[in-house]
């Protein structure tokens, strides 16, 4: 059996209050997973601390076999910047650079070679030369995407990736992403408010009342 891209066990995390507690989670390779819930249920904040962006009140966290939270900053960085793909509701992409020179950013530092085939899936080829400013906030959103699947990840974080696109561009979005899961063997963990969107992945899981519980299997 492969190893398991993501393992979580134990984890609780609390700031005034307890957001949650006691959770196990395990993402396995060409696995994808959703988590909804309410909004502050803290769905947001078990990803940023499944991604390595905060360490847990309690418990660890396993990524590609690694302890992140006791990780040297060099080791966390070389993880972001070569094996995680982090997809925000919000896209962070330079505004007055063009759409290929964002993604040739993405592919420059992950010394990953631009597979072309996802400009075409994300229905984006025709869009490369113009400045991001100019593009619709759906399309900028695909390329931020097609940014981050440049990267070639071996394990996807996707924080409301459809939340700002229309019905048919957000179905689009999830054709691509849970395909390159399946062809590469990537994980896919999606934070979403989208029941449908969510019970298209492999399971889904519900945050409420501090606990993280299965609530589907695909």
């Amino acid at each position: 059996m492969s190893q398991a891209l993501l393992e979580a066990q134990s984890i609780a995390h609390r700031f005034d209050y307890t957001l949650f507690s006691d959770i196990d989670f395990t993402l396995a390779p060409y696995e994808s997973k959703a988590i909804v819930g309410r909004s502050g249920s803290g769905k947001s904040t078990l990803l940023h601390i499944f991604s390595t962006f905060m360490s847990p009140n309690e418990g660890s966290v396993h990524l590609l076999g690694q302890d992140i939270y006791h990780l040297t900053d060099d080791k966390i960085e070389a993880l972001r910047r070569y094996d995680i793909g982090i997809i925000f509701q919000f896209h962070y992409l330079f505004k007055g650079m063009s759409a290929m020179d964002n993604i040739d950013v993405a592919s420059m530092l992950s010394g990953q070679e631009l597979d072309k085939g996802i400009l075409e899936k994300l229905q984006i080829q025709e869009l490369m030369k113009q400045r991001i400013g100019d593009l619709s906030g759906g399309q900028q959103q695909r390329v931020s995407i097609a940014r981050v699947l440049s990267k070639k990840p071996r394990i996807i974080f996707a924080d409301e990736p459809t939340g700002n696109l229309d019905k048919e561009t957000a179905t689009l979005v999830m054709d691509v992403l849970l395909d390159y899961c399946k062809t590469t063997g990537a994980g896919l963990v999606l934070v979403t408010h989208d029941i449908d969107m969510a019970k298209r992945c492999d399971g889904v899981y519900t945050l409420e009342d501090k606990v993280l519980t299965p609530t589907f299997t695909g």
